[in-house]
């Protein structure tokens, strides 16, 4: 993928920089592996605002990604690379011998025509899926489950990648992108490589209506705001609240993250 910056014909384009494209199939989604949602927008069943600052953005269709990775045994070919509006990094559309088409996130390298593969005894090629236990150690990884009988959940983002530090027994150290060292189970799976798009962190939206079309609404500061509608707001001249940060309803603000039991499994947490 490549980059590229605008003539600032308005102001809007000033800054702007968006990707080119040129990495994608010219193709329409696969119709079958597609499915219109609605979006709760940050509401309630009952319509209610429970999340500030979402609402209306344009309309899309969710691709199914084969997060799951069971398919072991058949070579797939790739048969076109894609756009997906759901997530930040590029997805592929794999055509397996038997017939069937799935969708999986693309990693930086993949080409049409490259085949891809399931299972323990697979070749070390970017976006093959194996058990940690058959990946060497000092490998790049992504797409990687926390339980073995559940889909991938982490390192699916744009440009992420984690590594294999070391094996000791039932276990695997693996750095993830956010800098934590955590243990998973070697029966984990995860497929090889760095997911694609890396260059997605350089884009720049350039103006606000672009926001409102990806479904952010406006954020307005409490100490921007007058009394009565924010515990921060008011003051002569510009203040910074003068008190513990908090929510329009007086809300303190605080630590949302809850004890799991899977914390044992954290070598060296983030930062």
């Amino acid at each position: 993928m490549g980059l590229k910056t605008h003539k600032p014909v308005t102001a809007g384009q000033r800054f702007m920089i968006t990707p080119t494209f040129e990495d994608l199939t010219k193709k329409s989604p696969e119709k079958r592996l597609t499915w219109g949602y609605h979006r709760r927008v940050g509401r309630a069943y009952q319509g209610s605002i429970t999340v500030r600052r979402k609402g209306g953005g344009c309309k899309r269709l969710y691709r199914m990604i084969d997060f799951g990775m069971k398919t072991e045994g058949i070579v797939g070919e790739v048969s076109s690379i894609e756009y997906d509006p759901n997530r930040t990094c590029r997805i592929a559309l794999i055509k397996y011998g038997d017939g069937n088409k799935k969708y999986i996130i693309a990693p930086t390298g993949l080409k049409i025509g490259d085949k891809i593969s399931n299972g323990e005894n697979v070749p070390l090629t970017p976006a093959n899926c194996m058990p940690l236990k058959n990946i060497p150690v000092g490998t790049l990884i992504y797409n990687v489950q926390l339980d073995k009988n559940k889909n991938a959940q982490l390192v699916r983002s744009a440009g992420t990648y984690a590594q294999i530090l070391a094996k000791e027994g039932d276990f695997a150290q693996v750095k993830l992108p956010s800098g934590e060292i955590r243990k998973f189970t070697v029966d984990c799976r995860a497929c090889i490589g760095q997911v694609g798009n890396i260059e997605h962190s350089a884009i720049r939206i350039g103006k606000a209506g672009k926001n409102r079309h990806l479904g952010r609404r406006p954020k307005v500061r409490g100490v921007a705001m007058n009394p009565i509608d924010h515990p921060l707001g008011g003051g002569e001249g510009r203040s910074s609240g003068g008190r513990h940060p908090c929510s329009p309803w007086g809300k303190l603000e605080k630590k949302t993250r809850k004890k799991k039991l899977s914390d044992k499994y954290i070598v060296k947490r983030r930062k």
